[in-house]
């Protein structure tokens, strides 16, 4: 009868699982959808998929920094090895058997596996540990800046301390399992002592048998239901990369980062500006009023909102950003979490609504992100080149600058006289198309005559 209740229970514990992670992530990708359709996703799908396992699962770009590069590695590693045990709990959970894989796995490979296994938990575990030291006693400038106070610091911290407790009560229970065997308990096939829990054998050792059915069996409910508990939490952290990463790689930007996405209204203009033909075909589909740039989340492209989601606050792109560094206000990762923010609160607006947005009276440009941040980007692409899963914060800035620009003129005065002087000379500067090569003959001139007084002198 107790085993019935408990598999009920652990069935009652999938399904609640299963739909909210599912609602969630229904969630997420409306919110997703809330950007604009982007431009076919350009590019060869053998070089996208050479990209995603590179950058994704390879991790290539962590190991820029050599140390942090491995334990990140292992921790990443680590996750997905250990979910294969996970399966096993999984599959004892809903038949009721203890270990059903060492009935159909060579008892020396099941040994091995579950050593295996048990070594990347403790990997996890001291990497773990170390990534708490760095974020709460070293005090890595780039952990405590403004943007990550308050929950954003805090949920760093929850993932590692839940790790940690996870993999303690993994070695808590095969520890326990392998007294319990040596004890001819029915429930427990004997299949032996695992690499780090027999470690802590000694521990149990002396306990009864109805105490390490009790700790065995607490330390495999807490194993698993944190496990279940972290699958539905890690859809609000920013952990929610796990995931993620891999999209996001796979449709990121494959052309050089250097290379700007043109508005065609206004390439249009630029060709007419030119005489040169220009193309027509979507001529007179809408007669509405084209608007220019993004000043809300609407405004942006889906691959930059799936960007914002993707986003790992790690703040590589922040500590290599050289305005940030000299002092300004602008935070690349700020810019992500704040696209993210915005868009959950787009989403949150629209299912309170009944499935339609209701103004709010709030947009990104101005509630979340302002000009002076802005306007404080040297387009150097700095925090494109930095990000471990290739997430491009400039390219929500610039849209971001050409509302400013294009809707608000609210541009420096500098550049609106760059601005105006490109629109009518066609150069950024104040001289007439017919004037441009002057300066070149100004120059020869001055040249031949320094030429003929150093002629003479000689």
């Amino acid at each position: 009868m107790i085993q019935i209740v408990q598999q009920l229970l652990f069935v009652a514990a999938i399904g609640l699982t299963g739909y909210l992670v599912t609602k969630r992530a229904r969630f997420i990708y409306r919110n997703i959808q809330l950007g604009k359709k982007d431009i076919e996703v350009q590019g060869d799908k053998n070089k996208r998929l050479a990209n995603m396992f590179r950058l994704a699962f390879g991790q290539q770009k962590m190991f820029d920094r050599p140390v942090v590069g491995i334990m990140h590695f292992a921790v990443y590693a680590g996750f997905l090895l250990i979910n294969i045990e996970v399966l096993e709990i999984v599959i004892d959970g809903l038949t009721g058997q203890h270990r059903i894989f060492s009935n159909v796995i060579p008892s020396g490979v099941y040994h091995f596996l579950g050593s295996f296994f048990e070594v990347m938990a403790l990997l996890v575990t001291v990497s773990c540990f170390i990534f708490l030291i760095r974020r709460n006693a070293l005090r890595i400038p780039r952990f405590h800046m403004d943007e990550m106070k308050g929950w954003p610091y805090r949920d760093a911290n929850y993932i590692l301390y839940a790790e940690i407790i996870l993999m303690t009560m993994l070695f808590s229970m095969n520890a326990t399992d392998a007294v319990l065997q040596t004890l001819g308990n029915e429930h427990y096939p004997p299949v032996g002592t695992f690499a780090v829990s027999q470690l802590f054998v000694p521990i149990f050792a002396g306990l009864s048998e109805t105490a390490l059915v009790a700790i065995e069996r607490t330390a495999w409910w807490v194993h698993i239901l944190g496990i279940f508990a972290f699958a539905v939490y890690v859809t609000y952290s920013k952990h929610l990369h796990i995931f993620l990463a891999f999209p996001n790689t796979y449709f990121a930007k494959m052309e050089p980062k250097g290379q700007m996405s043109n508005m065609d209204s206004v390439t249009n203009e630029v060709k007419i500006m030119l005489g040169m033909p220009v193309d027509n075909t979507d001529a007179g589909e809408s007669d509405e009023m084209p608007t220019f740039g993004a000043k809300d989340v609407q405004d942006l492209s889906w691959r930059n909102v799936m960007n914002a989601y993707s986003c790992t606050e790690c703040g590589r792109c922040t500590s290599q950003c050289p305005a940030n560094i000299t002092g300004k206000k602008l935070s690349p990762r700020k810019v992500m979490m704040d696209v993210r923010d915005r868009a959950e609160e787009i989403g949150k607006n629209i299912d309170a609504n009944g499935g339609t947005f209701q103004d709010d009276g709030k947009s990104l440009y101005g509630d979340f992100i302002s000009k002076e941040e802005l306007m404080a980007c040297t387009s150097c692409n700095a925090c494109a080149e930095a990000c471990p899963i290739n997430i491009d914060p400039l390219g929500i800035i610039l849209d971001m600058r050409r509302y400013v620009a294009m809707e608000e003129s609210g541009t420096p005065q500098e550049w609106n006289m760059v601005f105006q002087n490109i629109e009518n000379n066609q150069a950024p500067w104040a001289f007439a198309a017919s004037d441009r090569f002057k300066w070149g003959e100004e120059l020869r001139t001055q040249e031949i005559k320094k030429t003929k007084t150093e002629e003479q002198d000689a």
